[in-house]
C-alpha cells in the first residue's frame, strides 16, 4: 500500500504525523531475513541492521485540524452506518 501516494498522505493528514516510506518496502520479508541473519551470527545486533535503513519518501500533514476533524466524524458515521448495515 505505501506505493499509493494518495493513501500516504491522508494517513499523514489523519494522523498529523510524518509518514515515512523506506527504500525497501518489502519490510516483512527483510524483517524475517534480518531476524535470521542476527540468530545465525550474520548481524552483530540491531543496530547494525539499523544502518541499512534509508528513506525513500515523506509525508507530511498539510490539512488544518477543522478539515482533519471534520473528515474523521465523517468516517465515523460511515462506520457507524455500516455497522449495522447486515443483520
Amino acid at each position: 500500500m505505501t506505493v499509493n501516494q494518495l493513501l500516504m498522505q491522508c494517513q499523514a493528514d489523519l494522523s498529523q504525523v510524518p509518514v515515512i516510506r523506506p527504500k525497501v518496502i518489502e519490510t516483512t520479508a527483510l524483517g524475517a531475513a534480518y531476524a535470521a541473519g542476527l540468530a545465525t551470527g550474520l548481524f552483530d545486533s540491531a543496530a547494525t541492521i539499523a544502518l541499512n535503513w534509508r528513506e525513500e519518501r515523506r509525508w507530511m500533514p498539510v490539512i488544518d485540524r477543522a478539515t482533519r476533524n471534520r473528515m474523521l466524524h465523517g468516517w465515523d458515521k460511515a462506520l457507524a452506518r455500516a455497522a449495522d448495515w447486515m443483520d
